[in-house]
């Protein structure tokens, strides 16, 4: 092969991938809602919550749903309390309401060893009995449901599906000029430790910021909601301690350590109470 024809065309595909690249991310950006943190958005909102949609209802068929009673009751008054709170605020700002394309429900999952709650994007909203031994009280409760469904209202998915598919697009470019040797360099530290280095060194880092994130907006639309946020410190106590000596290094978590979201808790709160007091409905 002719090295020189090799490095023209070389320079010439990269420099039509990056023109390429550019025109697509550029364009592709979107913000928050209130931290106005820029977000990658090349996927569109409906066929992440098209896709979500599908899977709520595949795994309501298949999950045992508690279908009446008072905890049931109290998950349901949370959720639309937050749910009427997020679209009010939004409406009163003269701003768009992040949620208008919701399609809010609410289940409750019989599992008492499941310490979990979740919101798929386009609020679907699943909470697990074994929260509710963590939780003990209405207000630690909407604490974590406000964090889950600050997680669809910043479009979490989206922005984790866009980055996805902007690193496996790169990595495989980079790769066709390498030889394999990302691939080989990959798979050779998987199977020696059992992790991914693109897990840790690109999702991790990334995943922690939008579950920082999570917790001021859920910390937001909890008083918002009228609920008192200063139980937010105990409840991250209390689950701190129900994970005394399980918690991974930080650098392996997606999530924050209990350490670290007790002190960023402890920042908020006042700031919170005083800029986002509840709304009056």
């Amino acid at each position: 092969m002719n090295l020189n024809m090799y490095n023209i065309n070389r320079r010439k595909f990269l420099g039509l991938f990056g023109c390429s690249c550019c025109s697509l991310i550029l364009p592709s950006c979107s913000t928050v809602p209130i931290t106005e943190r820029k977000q990658l958005s090349l996927i569109p909102e409906s066929k992440i919550n098209q896709q979500a949609a599908a899977a709520y209802e595949d795994f309501r068929k298949k999950a045992k749903i508690i279908n009446k009673g008072s905890q049931l009751k109290e998950v349901v008054q949370i959720g639309k309390k937050i749910e009427v709170a997020v679209s009010t605020f939004f409406k009163n700002k003269n701003e768009e309401d992040p949620t208008k394309n919701f399609g809010w429900d609410y289940i409750l999952v019989d599992n008492d060893k499941v310490v979990n709650a979740w919101c798929m994007p386009g609020g679907k909203i699943a909470v697990y009995t074994g929260l509710l031994k963590i939780t003990k009280n209405t207000d630690a409760l909407s604490i974590v449901m406000g964090h889950e469904i600050a997680h669809a209202v910043a479009k979490h998915s989206v922005e984790r599906a866009s980055q996805a598919m902007t690193i496996n697009l790169g990595t495989t470019v980079a790769d066709i000029f390498l030889g394999g040797a990302i691939n080989r360099t990959r798979n050779t530290i998987g199977q020696n430790t059992g992790m991914d280095i693109f897990r840790i060194g690109i999702f991790n880092p990334f995943g922690r910021k939008q579950e920082t994130e999570a917790d001021y907006l859920g910390l937001i639309f909890s008083s918002l909601a009228g609920y008192d946020i200063r139980e937010s410190v105990k409840l991250w106590e209390r689950m701190a301690e129900k994970n005394k000596g399980k918690e991974p290094p930080v650098f392996l978590s997606t999530h924050p350590s209990s350490k670290k979201r007790i002190e960023n808790l402890k920042n908020w709160i006042n700031e919170i109470i005083i800029k986002y007091p509840p709304i009056k409905v």
